[in-house]
């Protein structure tokens, strides 16, 4: 892709696709790099996954330097309920100063987004039929993920760039980062990522998988995930965290990755457990019984 470049300065907005900014935040200091993204077409603009209040004069200057008319936001889009994701809402509002804002997430995340003070539209993304249609037509398209981490967790897609935003979903967490993940060839076969066959310092599929087995609830929800993702016809994925993912080699191998990872959230805790099903409960029964 012509845009990705390196050296990129951080500092700045950065044009992942015409009219789609990286507007985030790198945090060499705690390793959980967030990446809101900012969607402009003509006069009309909308903000995914926002970012915390802490980072939110980081966010918002970027969005500035856009050149975007804040009153020209439409929607704020959260894709789950977190408050790195969520924790800018008033902040947001107050900029923005738009009455027709309206505040997009599923239903099952609403119920948390509104305790972030929220004065605009809450809208869920069943009652405008997992789309949202700009004026010049158009259209993001909203696909579930449940439990990619959370129960109301789904995808962001953009027909006209091709992007599929993802939330945590394809997210990583290290202090060794760059916005535009690039892998060689040979690590598709590699065995030892402690070994780099190219000599590197840094390996960051590492990082990818273990990021998904702290926070993915279950290996079953991962594989449902990958299994929405792999239809959605995608040539980008931008997750929240993490670095993007845009070449469609590496796009392939980490979907692979991810579907067969074992060990992800509950499932190392239920695999220490195995055959010890009944034994504490027949522990809690004896001892109720004896009160």
């Amino acid at each position: 892709m012509s845009r990705i470049t390196r050296n990129l300065n951080y500092s700045e907005p950065i044009e992942v696709e015409e009219g789609v900014f990286w507007v985030g935040f790198c945090d060499d200091e705690s390793g959980l790099h967030c990446n809101p993204y900012l969607i402009i077409d003509n006069d009309e603009a909308v903000l995914i996954d926002g970012g915390s209040r802490p980072e939110f004069p980081q966010v918002m200057m970027k969005v500035l330097k856009t050149g975007v008319n804040p009153h020209h936001i439409r929607a704020l889009i959260y894709q789950h309920f977190d408050p790195d994701l969520c924790g800018s809402i008033p902040n947001l509002e107050n900029i923005i100063s738009n009455k027709d804002l309206r505040i997009i997430s599923e239903k099952s995340n609403n119920v948390f987004i509104k305790h972030y003070y929220v004065t605009s539209g809450l809208l869920s993304i069943d009652e405008i039929d997992y789309k949202f249609k700009f004026q010049s037509g158009r259209e993001l398209s909203f696909y579930k993920t449940p439990y990619a981490h959370a129960p109301g967790s789904f995808v962001t897609f953009d027909s006209k760039s091709g992007i599929l935003f993802t939330s945590d979903l394809f997210g990583s967490y290290g202090k060794e980062w760059e916005l535009f993940l690039t892998l060689e060839k040979e690590c598709f076969n590699c065995a030892d990522y402690n070994d780099c066959p190219n000599k590197k310092d840094y390996c960051p599929i590492p990082d990818l998988l273990n990021f998904h087995k702290e926070v993915i609830p279950s290996g079953e929800a991962l594989k449902q995930a990958i299994e929405v993702v792999a239809k959605v016809p995608l040539s980008i994925i931008a997750p929240q965290h993490g670095s993007i993912i845009h070449k469609a080699d590496d796009i392939a191998f980490v979907c692979e990755k991810l579907f067969k990872l074992d060990g992800v959230g509950i499932d190392k805790l239920a695999h220490n457990r195995a055959g010890n099903d009944s034994g504490s409960i027949e522990g809690l029964k004896r001892r109720l019984a004896q009160k």
